[in-house]
């Protein structure tokens, strides 16, 4: 918490955007495998948001950002890329699409504590 009562912003500079093609009849596998890699996402101090998302029934993308290269590349080395690479000719019909990604410009959104207490 920032001392003037509201969370303090930390400024993403560096992102990853996977892409991801599954394999007919492994949609509802990747999926879970997506939804199992969030807390393996949360225990990573140098993440600052990780999102798994579907973009149409077989493909599938994740994004992450970072405040700092360490980050992202801590990142390309735990336990989820890890995870990829170990069930990615079960899961894949191609190699994961690896994009590393300058942040130019974020909005986000955070709520103070006066505004969280006038809206409890």
């Amino acid at each position: 918490m920032h001392p003037m009562g509201q969370e303090e912003f930390i400024m993403a500079k560096f992102a990853i955007w996977v892409m991801l093609e599954s394999k007919a009849g492994k949609e509802r596998e990747v999926e879970q495998f997506l939804k199992s890699a969030q807390p393996l996402a949360e225990k990573e101090q140098g993440t600052l948001t990780w999102y798994a998302v579907k973009i149409a029934p077989t493909k599938f993308a994740i994004f992450d950002t970072f405040a700092a290269e360490s980050g992202r590349e801590a990142h390309l080395t735990g336990d989820i890329a890890k995870g990829l690479v170990s069930r990615a000719k079960e899961l894949f019909a191609k190699d994961p699409e690896i994009h590393k990604l300058e942040v130019l410009a974020v909005k986000a959104h955070l709520a103070d504590s006066k505004q969280k207490s006038a809206k409890g």
